[in-house]
C-alpha cells in the first residue's frame, strides 16, 4: 500500500537522557553541532562499526514485508543504485530496529519508504532507524507530492512507537501519521527523534492520544523543503510535551485542524519559533500549557543514529 500514501486524504489548499523534555531549560546543543551531525555520512559511529555487524541491502525496486510479531533489524539500505525500496509492515507486534539509508533516494518514484500500520490492535515499535541522506526528488508547492519517509495507513487501529529516529530532506512528510484518524483509529507516540527540512510536514497525527515527546523539528529552508513542524489532523487531541521546533520564520510551527475539521493540540515543555508561529484552522485550538517558550534551539536528541552505518550496527543503542 506504500505506493500512494495519500489515497485517503487530500491536502489542505537538534546531555539529555533518553526520557528527558529538550527545553532550553534541560539542554541546549549548538546550530553548529547541529548541523554538522545533519550532514554526516560517516562519523565516529560509523567508524567503529564491522561491516558484519548489518546486513547491505541494495535498493533495486523491491519491496520487503515484515510479518506479525517479526523484528526486522541491523539493515543497511544503498540507495546509490538509484532505485526505490518499499518496506511494509501491516500487520501487529512487528519491530524495525536499527535501519539506516545509505545516500539520497534519487528513484523519483514518491512513493512511502516505509508503509506501515498494527492491525490487530497491537503495539509495535520503530527505533534507531536513519533517514538523513533524503530524497532528492519532489515538489515544493502546495500541492506537490513527493517521497515520504513513514506513511501510517488508515487502517491502523493499534499503537506504534517511534523512538530515534532521524528523519531529514524528504519532499512529502516525514512521519505521515493521520490517515488512521479517518477510520482504524490508531496511536502514534514519537519520542526521542529529529526531522529537518520535509514538506509537507515533519510530524503529523490525527488520532486521539497520538503525541510527540523529546524531540527537534529545524527547518532552514536549505532545501527548499519548508513543511509545518507538527501538524494534527482531526479527531485528535494530540500532545506535544518537551520538544524543540525551530522554524526559522518558515512555514507554522505548529498547526492544529486541516479541511474544515477541528481538532485540538496540548503544548507543554516545549519551545516553538514564534515568527513561525502557531496555526488554528476554523474550530480547531492549541492550548498552550506550562513552561512553553519562543526560544527553540533545535538539536539531535541523544540515542538518534547520525549516520546510516550508526543506525544499522545499533552502535548508539
Amino acid at each position: 500500500m506504500a505506493q500512494n500514501p495519500r489515497t485517503s486524504e487530500t491536502e489542505p489548499t537538534p546531555t539529555a537522557g533518553r526520557n528527558s523534555g529538550l527545553t532550553r531549560r534541560n539542554y541546549v546543543r549548538s546550530l553548529a553541532a547541529v548541523a554538522t551531525a545533519a550532514t554526516a555520512i560517516g562519523g565516529a559511529g560509523a567508524a567503529a562499526a564491522a561491516e558484519d555487524d548489518y546486513e547491505v541491502i541494495e535498493a533495486q525496486g523491491q519491496t520487503i514485508t515484515i510479518d506479525a510479531g517479526e523484528t526486522w533489524e541491523n539493515k543497511l539500505i544503498d540507495m546509490t543504485t538509484g532505485q526505490d525500496i518499499i518496506v511494509t509492515a501491516h500487520s501487529s507486534d512487528w519491530t524495525i530496529r536499527n535501519v539506516g539509508f545509505k545516500g539520497e533516494n534519487t528513484s523519483g518514484t514518491g512513493t512511502a519508504t516505509f508503509g506501515i500500520s498494527d492491525t490487530s490492535g497491537g503495539t509495535s515499535t520503530v527505533e534507531n532507524v536513519y533517514l538523513g541522506d533524503g530524497a532528492s526528488t519532489g515538489n515544493t508547492n502546495p500541492n506537490g507530492h513527493g517521497q515520504t519517509a513513514f506513511w501510517v495507513a488508515p487502517d491502523h487501529n493499534g499503537h506504534i512507537d517511534f523512538e530515534n529516529v532521524n528523519i531529514q530532506n524528504f519532499s512529502d512528510n516525514a512521519i505521515y501519521g493521520s490517515a488512521p484518524g479517518n477510520k482504524g483509529g490508531g496511536t502514534i507516540h514519537i519520542d526521542s527523534s529529529f526531522a529537518a527540512n520535509c514538506y509537507v510536514s515533519h510530524f503529523r497525527l490525527g488520532t486521539e492520544g497520538s503525541k510527540v515527546t523529546n524531540s527537534s523539528v529545524y527547518v532552514d529552508g536549505s532545501e527548499g523543503y519548508v513543511g509545518r513542524g507538527i501538524w494534527a489532523w482531526a479527531p485528535g487531541t494530540v500532545e506535544v510535551e518537551g520538544c524543540q521546533i525551530e522554524m526559522n520564520g518558515q512555514n507554522n510551527a505548529i498547526v492544529a485542524g486541516a479541511n474544515g475539521n477541528p481538532t485540538e493540540v496540548t503544548v507543554a515543555e516545549t519551545d516553538y519559533d514564534e515568527q513561525a508561529g502557531i496555526s488554528e484552522e476554523a474550530g480547531s485550538s492549541v492550548q498552550v500549557g506550562d513552561s512553553v517558550g519562543t526560544d527553540p534551539s533545535a538539536f539531535i536528541p541523544d540515542g538518534v543514529p547520525t549516520s546510516p552505518e550508526e543506525a544499522a550496527s545499533g552502535s548508539q543503542n
